[in-house]
This record gives structure tokens, sequence and C-alpha cells, in this order.
């Protein structure tokens, strides 16, 4: 029998809240879950790694991507699905997977769904499942707090990146498994891991989250007028089809910057460095994601 176990962010909402969760899931046969509740996501991982030690085999995590990042860190390699109850301002996850932005719908999903093996990235020892960057992303991740994402939700991104579109761009040398790829100045460094980024943006084209390769692009505009260009090229088309932008794939990727900057991961922004490491840890963890149509 499924042990099921509940790692919840108490702060974010969907559809009825936590108490609809738990009618849903009695509903579904589960009455007694092993469960935990959070103020933030940095306490996540200590009740995830407690859920594992008392049995679970389903984890279900309630919140938004740097609830389901935490967790995911945590699980390491323990294998155990992860189902995604998305609870949060831009559920990038969810989203790229197919997961229902719907309570009953996501519950579904995680007790009777696929179960999908996917890759994760690695940035200097800690993992992400959707991206990681400096520049102009991490910037704007920053100073896109809770309380304007409350009020404004993912336009709050908008709105905090426009002010930073003159950003003086900043000098990084890239080694793209141990060849150097790009030398010069830049604005933006983003590593993914599926295709659609910031808004349901599709920033790199044939990307796939169990392909075994990190997505890299590096934006080279400089000023309003090239970053307009840039962007609306992106959310029009595609990004790599820009003259300022700079794609590739790759397993492992060096980056070395002339100043420290801050960095972010799945939503959640970083001390600044001036040193990032990345790689790809293939099929590293199992998620919960619609049946196909045609399976």
């Amino acid at each position: 029998m499924t042990s099921v176990a509940v790692v919840a962010h108490a702060g974010k909402t969907l559809g009825g809240g936590l108490s609809e969760l738990r009618r849903v899931l009695g509903d579904a046969g589960v009455g007694d879950p092993i469960w935990y509740e959070v103020p933030k996501s940095k306490y996540a991982p200590k009740c995830v790694q407690r859920a594992l030690g008392d049995g679970a085999d389903l984890l279900l995590v309630w919140g938004g991507d740097g609830m389901v990042q935490r967790s995911i860190d945590a699980i390491g390699e323990a294998p155990v699905p992860l189902a995604i109850l998305p609870a949060g301002t831009g559920n990038l996850l969810a989203r790229n997977l197919g997961i229902p932005i719907d309570l009953e719908a996501a519950v579904d999903v995680a007790l009777h769904g696929a179960r999908r093996t996917i890759d994760v990235g690695r940035v200097n020892g800690e993992r992400f499942a959707v991206m990681a960057g400096t520049g102009l992303d991490a910037l704007m991740i920053r100073d896109a707090d809770r309380a304007l994402k409350g009020r404004f939700g993912r336009a709050a991104y908008v709105w905090t990146g426009a002010k930073h579109l003159r950003l003086r761009p900043f000098r990084a040398e890239i080694d793209v498994d141990g060849t150097r790829w790009f030398d010069g100045a830049t604005g933006c460094i983003l590593v993914g891991n599926v295709a659609k980024v910031f808004g349901g943006i599709e920033a790199f084209d044939d990307a796939s989250p169990d392909d075994g390769r990190l997505e890299l692009g590096v934006v080279t505009a400089k000023g309003i007028a090239q970053w307009t260009r840039t962007l609306v090229r992106t959310a029009a088309d595609s990004a790599d089809r820009s003259k300022f932008v700079r794609t590739t794939k790759a397993r492992k990727i060096r980056v070395k910057l002339d100043r420290k900057m801050p960095y972010e991961l799945d939503g959640g922004d970083e001390k600044p460095v001036d040193r990032l490491k990345f790689r790809v840890e293939p099929a590293a963890i199992t998620v919960c994601v619609p049946e196909r149509e045609d399976s």
C-alpha cells in the first residue's frame, strides 16, 4: 500500500487551500497522510528527509517552484516519485510537464498519473529542475519580492525586469564540456532544463528534461533598444533567432565572471558569486505527470 506524504508551504494557495487538499485526499482513500507544513520553502528539505525516513513512497509537494526545487534537492537519490501540487506564482516545472493548475486534477495526477524520470541540473552544489542563471533574470527574481508577487502575480517579474534593462554588461568566460565557448560581454546567462521559462516564454526550442543535457543561452544585448528587440523576438518567436542571443547544449558548464553577480535557481535568488559550475544529472528524479492521450 502506498504511503503518501505531504510537504506544504503554508503560505501558498491552490483551490480551497490545504483543508480542501485533506478532503480530496480523503475522498481518494488517503485518510491519514504523513503531513508537514512549513512557513518558508527553506524548511522543506528537513521535512522531506523526515517523510522519507517515515517510509513515504509518494511525496506530494504543495507550493511554487522554489518549494519544488528545495524538495528535489532533498530527495537525493531516493527512488520516491514526487508529485507537484502547483500553488505558486510561476509553477514553471508543473507547466512544462503538463500538470494542471487545479487542486483536484493535480491530486489525480499524483495518485493515478504516469511516472516520468527526468534530469536535473546542479549549480554550485545545488539542484534545479527548471533553470538557473545570472544577470537580468537573477536581478528580476531578486527584486520580485513576495508582496509584489502576491499583488501582481507573474506580472511582477515584468515590472522588476524592466528596471534592469540599463544593466551594465559584465564580462564572462564560459567553457562548455571542457571547451571555451564564449568570452565577452553579456547581460544574462541562462541555463535551462526545460523549454518554457518566465510567463510561458519558450526560451529553448527543442529542450527536453530527459535528454541528458542542459540548455545554455547567453544574451549580448546592450541598452533598452537591443533588450527590447530581444525580448520581443523571444516572446513572438524564439530566443535563439535573435542576433543578440547564443545558445547551445551541454553536460558541464563553467562560468567565470569579471565581478560578483547574484544568481538564481528555479525562482530563488542566491548570493552574488563570480564562479558558477553547472552539470546535468541524467534521470535523477521521478515525477508524477498526466497520462499521455495516446497511451
